[in-house]
């Protein structure tokens, strides 16, 4: 009987052992199970927190695919990066004192293409600014930098560039399509008001100068002549055919001034001319036809500039 028992024991503690090998594989295979997905996860972020080529006109540049902070060395494309929601940490002086953005970039620091050790401080991932900065193979080596040339690209196609630089081609589609869609209701709208012939001038004092502007130049001229295809006094059109604007002196501005008048004014500029008889009677002034703007929230052409622009212009001429 004992020579039976001890083969016995044998078995059950062989079969013992196994069932524990078993479990303990068991559980360590479901351990183990976990290690794709937590891998998958790794690879996600490092596929969102990662880089790809940007093709820019200044041939391809490395970009981060989620940028969190931007630094803007142009006051003319720090809306089109705004209204993509990625994070500032560094814009221009003009674009912190725009009144449309101030409480959104009012903890955001004012840098030029000259404050690189600032810039260095604020650690931007990706820096933004025109052709024309100083310091560009400096602020290469800051952080990836990416320029264009102003007026290069038509104000929709400056937007498309932007959202294909942030990552957010699809967002800046969006807001092309659909600005697209509203300007060219108000366009038609107000047309039906004022009359298909009828003539629209821009005008501003900056620097002591007056100026009058052509269809590319900022001051809701894109919206107006492009987007809601209105038409501009024969004399302005071919004065600002070359520069995109004129300078002025009131005794010739009634040959520039349209049926109606947007006057894009600075409350720090001479605008002493208004009070003149010759200004006063000027066909668009007697009707009331002058409408007047906050220049420092007129001046550009990005996308949160031309948003109140278009608002401005649905006010003025249609009084909704």
């Amino acid at each position: 009987m004992k020579k039976l028992f001890i083969p016995l024991v044998l078995v059950l503690v062989l079969a013992l052992s196994a069932c524990g090998g078993n479990q303990a594989n068991n559980a360590e295979n479901k351990g183990n199970s976990t290690e794709p997905s937590a891998a998958n996860a790794a690879n996600a972020a490092n596929e969102e927190s990662g880089t790809f080529t940007y093709q820019s006109e200044n041939g391809p540049v490395e970009v981060p695919k989620n940028p969190q902070r931007v630094v803007v060395i142009t006051r003319f494309l720090t809306g089109n990066v705004m209204i993509l929601g990625v994070p500032l940490v560094g814009v221009d002086e003009m674009s912190k004192e725009n009144p449309n953005f101030q409480d959104k970039l009012k903890d955001v620091e004012a840098v030029t293409d000259e404050s690189l050790e600032k810039i260095i401080e604020l650690n931007p991932d990706l820096i933004i600014g025109l052709s024309d900065i100083k310091n560009i193979d400096k602020l290469k080596k800051i952080a990836p930098t990416v320029t264009y040339t102003y007026g290069k690209l038509d104000y929709l196609s400056q937007q498309l560039e932007i959202g294909k630089l942030l990552n957010k081609e699809k967002e800046a589609q969006a807001w092309v399509d659909d600005f697209q869609a509203r300007t060219k209701k108000a366009g038609e709208e107000i047309k039906a008001k004022i009359g298909e012939n009828a003539t629209v001038s821009v005008i501003e004092t900056f620097n002591k100068q007056l100026y009058v502007y052509g269809d590319n130049f900022g001051r809701g001229t894109e919206i107006l002549y492009q987007a809601f295809g209105l038409s501009m006094p024969e004399k302005v059109k071919e004065a600002t055919q070359k520069d995109g604007y004129l300078a002025l002196s009131t005794e010739v501005l009634k040959d520039y001034l349209g049926d109606y008048v947007i006057f894009s004014k600075n409350a720090d500029e001479d605008s002493s001319f208004q009070n003149t008889e010759t200004y006063k009677n000027l066909p668009a002034v007697k009707n009331n036809h002058v409408y007047e703007a906050d220049a420092k929230s007129f001046y550009f052409n990005d996308p949160l500039s031309m948003e109140y622009q278009l608002d401005f212009f649905i006010k003025s001429f249609l009084g909704k």
